[in-house]
């Protein structure tokens, strides 16, 4: 379990990796306490002078315009809750929503949401009881904030909808039994401050950037391996190419290789004055490839920490002044964007490592057996798992389009413009499962491959990832059931392990 005592808009990139991997135990820094209560002052000033203001005592969207008695105020934001908890589609996972609800936290504890204290401590509880709302995956276009996932993510609130505990799915009325809370009568302006926002987003988007990461590291061990198995040449990832291009991501991705590979190993010496002149690109070119795909990772993680401690609700309570401003926080195209280039680069990553699966099985290429078996014909060996990798791969290509060039309007033609922001982040999954099922084929090939150069042995660390596999995964002497191998290899790269092999890490959240 995580304990975090949190400052408000001071969340780290490794912090919300160990939050998405493991509960979290959270307290509020006691300075953050006078900010909420006069943001929470600042709306209620609002209501004891008459004044009319957005999102405090008017309708919402196209109803704005719409006057909202005081004895009705409290209603207006239960009314807002139930029915935009519009949501459909599989439940999100637990670390979705513990992410979320912390970054909703973190955003609300600023105190330019005008929500009171109890509100927050209601979701601190939550988490610290690990009772999480069920929160369907679809339903959010990313803009006036992730709208349907933070309203199913507040029913528990109002002791409506389910939440899951301990993997079972209970009613929010046992949920909050579990969790010693009892419902709550929300204010003024709190229903709105809970739904806008980009959390939802957000969330997806952070689990998509851990997961480029690893897939990064992964692929960078295991293309180390394919280097060794196809006898490739170290040259390409010589220092001074890099840097004189000068690209950091490139540099920093070529100066992995080198620790990986070392200077020599026994294959690389054998073959030092062989007839090859230049690999094919896709052992050569690692450092290019991967180093943009790096650079990509970077700039995301850059956005999406801002994005994890900003304030993107509306309209924003400027306590000090006693102004409440609306704007449009809540647009989520920052996300939508950063996700869009994750999309590209767990796609890359994948595109790479399957056309060194292809240079492996083919022995014009690698010199290695058709297939990576003996007595070919009778056995088809690597055959149509790299069919597999292929299909794995070409499939990231149509996820890989852009979602934020889509945009339908809402809302009657007020929310004219949305970023698609929640389906941008969410299929980074699916793509990352595919990209890890194609490393996960190159693993088994390339440790395949290692074999027949016996008994020239590899670079330390390549020989280290090898007897890690084959401490799981046999020998490919011949022909046998070949899905079990390709699982147990994946679930092996699910755990992380490769990515302890990397010495000067470039990644930001590790």
């Amino acid at each position: 379990m995580v304990e975090l005592t949190l400052t408000p808009g001071s969340l780290d990139l490794s912090t919300l990796r160990k939050i998405n991997n493991s509960s979290v135990k959270l307290s509020l820094a006691k300075h953050a306490e006078s900010q909420i209560a006069a943001s929470a002052q600042t709306v209620q000033n609002v209501i004891n002078e008459h004044r009319t203001v957005y999102g405090i005592n008017t309708g919402f969207g196209l109803l704005a315009n719409t006057k909202i008695a005081d004895d009705e105020l409290e209603l207006l934001q239960r009314s807002i809750v139930l029915s935009h908890a519009a949501g459909i589609g599989e439940y999100m996972d637990d670390s979705t929503v513990r992410l979320m609800i912390t970054l909703k936290i973190n955003s609300l504890s600023r105190g330019y949401s005008g929500i009171r204290l109890q509100v927050i401590e209601f979701f601190m509880q939550l988490l610290n009881s690990e009772v999480y709302p069920c929160v369907p995956k679809k339903g959010s276009v990313g803009a006036s904030g992730d709208l349907a996932p933070l309203a199913h993510m507040c029913l528990p609130l109002l002791s409506e909808g389910n939440m899951r505990y301990k993997g079972n799915i209970i009613s929010a009325e046992e949920g909050l039994k579990i969790a010693e809370l009892k419902p709550l009568t929300l204010a003024a302006k709190e229903g709105l401050a809970l739904l806008n926002g980009t959390q939802a987003s957000t969330a997806f988007a952070l689990q998509g950037l851990f997961r480029a990461e690893d897939l990064y590291a992964q692929s960078c061990v295991i293309g180390s391996i394919s280097i060794e198995a196809a006898m490739g040449s170290r040259s390409p990832f010589d220092a001074r190419i890099h840097d004189i291009r000068g690209q950091r991501g490139q540099i920093d991705t070529a100066q992995v290789f080198r620790e990986l590979l070392d200077t020599h190993s026994q294959i690389s010496d054998s073959h030092v004055n062989c007839e090859k002149v230049q690999d094919p690109y896709c052992l050569r070119c690692q450092p290019q490839v991967l180093g943009a795909c790096l650079t990509q990772i970077r700039q995301a993680a850059e956005v999406l920490l801002c994005e994890s401690n900003g304030v993107t609700d509306n309209p924003l309570v400027f306590a000090d002044v006693g102004d409440i401003i609306s704007g449009g926080n809540f647009h989520a195209e920052p996300v939508a964007m950063a996700a869009d280039n994750l999309a590209i680069a767990i796609a890359e990553i994948g595109a790479l490592a399957e056309r060194r699966i292809a240079l492996l099985i083919d022995s014009n290429l690698s010199k290695l057996p058709p297939f990576l078996v003996e007595n070919g014909g009778v056995n088809s060996g690597f055959m149509i798992a790299q069919v597999t990798a292929a299909a794995l791969a070409s499939e990231n290509k149509s996820l890989a389009h852009p979602a934020s060039v889509d945009s339908l309007p809402t809302s009657a033609n007020q929310e004219d413009h949305v970023s698609m922001a929640t389906f941008a982040a969410r299929r980074l999954g699916e793509m990352a499962n595919n990209t890890q099922g194609v490393l996960a084929i190159e693993w088994l090939a390339s440790v395949q491959g290692l074999e027949f150069r016996k008994p020239l042995k590899p670079s330390n660390k390549v020989q280290n990832a090898k007897t890690l596999l084959r401490e799981h995964v046999s020998y490919y002497d011949k022909d046998r059931y070949f899905a079990p191998d390709i699982e147990q290899t994946n679930t092996l790269l699910s755990e992380g392990k490769l990515c302890d092999f990397i010495d000067s890490n470039p990644l930001p959240s590790y």
